[in-house]
């Protein structure tokens, strides 16, 4: 009974993108208890709207008897695990057949391109690129020396912590994490949040690779001083669930809590895995997305012995990252953090929540279960991850008219992801508008969806489009419209935007972003 009750593949869900201001760590007000009388068992009030898209015969059905059944719903906690899990169905057919169920706030992300949406959006429609001679480490002996770093004097993580020891205790990964969490919260106008249920409240924020840089700096320590030096936050530090856990210290969030890890899928699937959450309601609010800083000499140790990093371009550092081009040769390494908000429609209107922007309609997610480090030949599970995303979307391949695309450039990647645009779009994928933004943003790894979500959603709202930088030279395999080197601008508003991301071990991740119409 409740497998087939989740299994409706016609939700939707709200995209609210709150416009405004950067936030100081000192403007969060944090609540010590949630608020009372509402506990964690709490079944939200049911909100009677029919969806903006078309559903199956099946799921109006499912609708009108969730809508009945809705009409005598006890807000109670269930007395026995079948009573529950009874109850959780019904909850969880009327957020997935009735109405959309989660919002995204605008998105904060720091970037190497730019602390806060405004300037990060800013830069990549002017093209902006940093990359530049690795200035963390000196990187004289590796074959790839070219990074995308945020420059330590224009990121104080201290200013986003509660307690500035809490920065020392932590790897740069969190950093990040928790400075775009409290930016994306005050965004949200969420800067004081003394009246939610923080009970519901969960964070689901991902990374690649975790603390790498704070056990490198502790595997000093032990081998130059021995054991007993070693700092007793290194494991805290250092593993990979650490960012959001620390977002739920900061801000008092009690809900679901883990950190996904997917390689460079990674803020796909926490944004994904948040959206299923609260289809399921199993929270009303999320903050999710990824996070990573792996600018480090063990990192680029390990990529660049992969033969992954782009080479030839340590003397022209911002020719390195050329996605879809017939001369790209690797990737280039970025680090930072995207975090959105995700909430159900209930909780944003209960709380007041404005400016809605779009809807983060489906989500998609596969395994090529081929090889550790390349994509599966001809692109086939990315091409059954975009198809799942839109039909979980309800969106034709056709009504697409944007592709944030993984665009590594990498040989196979670059290559193979083409070949899945073509199979999954047909003679469509001709007209979309596809780019890839890593060469001003750098491969953010872990956090690379939660940034690229960030630049779908900003197409969608405004319509412009950022560009593929360096393409040059045109690839008889990559024979698409990747905007090259130019931004571009379309007048008539999109139907839905689309963006993928793959990582190591054949994972892959896509959502689908659509209009907000309301009903």
């Amino acid at each position: 009974m409740l497998a087939a009750k989740l299994k409706q593949q016609q939700q939707l869900l709200l995209l609210l993108l709150m416009l405004g201001a950067g936030a100081e760590a000192s403007q969060f007000s944090v609540p010590s208890t949630a608020s009372p009388g509402r506990g964690t068992a709490q079944i939200p009030a049911f909100v009677s709207r029919s969806t903006t898209l078309p559903i199956s015969p099946k799921a109006a059905s499912q609708a009108s008897v969730a809508q009945a059944h809705a009409q005598g719903l006890q807000q109670q906690q269930p007395r026995s695990a079948s009573d529950f899990l009874r109850a959780r169905a019904d909850r969880s057919s009327r957020l997935f057949s009735q109405y959309q169920v989660c919002v995204v706030h605008r998105y904060p992300a720091v970037r190497a391109a730019g602390i806060g949406v405004e300037r990060f959006w800013e830069n990549l429609l002017k093209g902006q690129n940093n990359a530049a001679t690795v200035s963390a480490f000196d990187p004289k002996d590796m074959a790839c020396t070219v990074a995308y770093e945020i420059p330590s004097e224009a990121f104080d993580p201290k200013q986003y912590f509660r307690e500035p020891k809490d920065a020392k205790r932590n790897d740069r990964y969190t950093h990040f994490a928790v400075a775009a969490s409290k930016l994306a919260l005050q965004d949200a106008g969420l800067d004081s949040m003394e009246d939610l249920d923080m009970n519901r409240f969960g964070v689901i924020i991902g990374s690649g690779i975790g603390g790498l840089g704070f056990m490198e700096q502790q595997n000093k320590v032990l081998l130059n001083s021995g054991p007993r030096r070693v700092s007793p936050y290194l494991i805290p530090a250092m593993i990979a669930n650490t960012a959001p856990a620390q977002v739920a210290i900061e801000i008092g969030a009690k809900g679901p809590n883990h950190g996904a890890v997917s390689a460079c899928a990674t803020s796909g699937h926490a944004i994904g895995t948040a959206m299923r959450l609260l289809e399921a309601g199993d929270a009303d609010i999320v903050l999710c997305g990824g996070a990573e800083a792996s600018i480090t000499p063990l990192s680029f140790a390990g990529f660049n012995a992969l033969k992954a990093l782009a080479l030839g371009f340590n003397d022209r550092p911002k020719e390195a990252c050329r996605p879809f081009d017939k001369d790209r040769a690797g990737f280039v390494m970025g680090e930072g953090a995207g975090v959105i908000v995700l909430e159900t429609e209930e909780h944003a209107v209960r709380r007041g929540a404005t400016q809605v922007y779009g809807q983060l309609a489906g989500y998609g997610a596969t395994c090529d279960a081929h090889h550790m480090t390349a994509p599966s030949p001809e692109g086939e599970g990315l091409a059954r991850c975009m198809n799942l995303a839109l039909r979980n979307a309800g969106v034709a391949p056709e009504d697409v008219g944007y592709i944030n695309a993984h665009g590594t450039s990498t040989h196979y990647n670059d290559k193979f992801e083409t070949k899945a645009i073509k199979k999954v779009f047909g003679p469509h994928a001709t007209k979309l508008l596809i780019s890839s933004t890593k060469p001003m943003t750098g491969h953010c790894l872990g956090g690379t969806a939660g940034i690229e979500t960030v630049v779908a959603a900003k197409v969608l709202q405004t319509g412009d489009v950022p560009p593929t930088l360096n393409y040059r030279t045109p690839d008889p395999e990559c024979d698409l419209n990747y905007v090259p080197n130019q931004a571009v601008h379309v007048s008539e508003p999109m139907k839905a935007v689309l963006t993928d991301t793959l990582g190591f071990g054949g994972h892959n991740a896509a959502l689908v972003l659509t209009p907000y119409r309301k009903a």
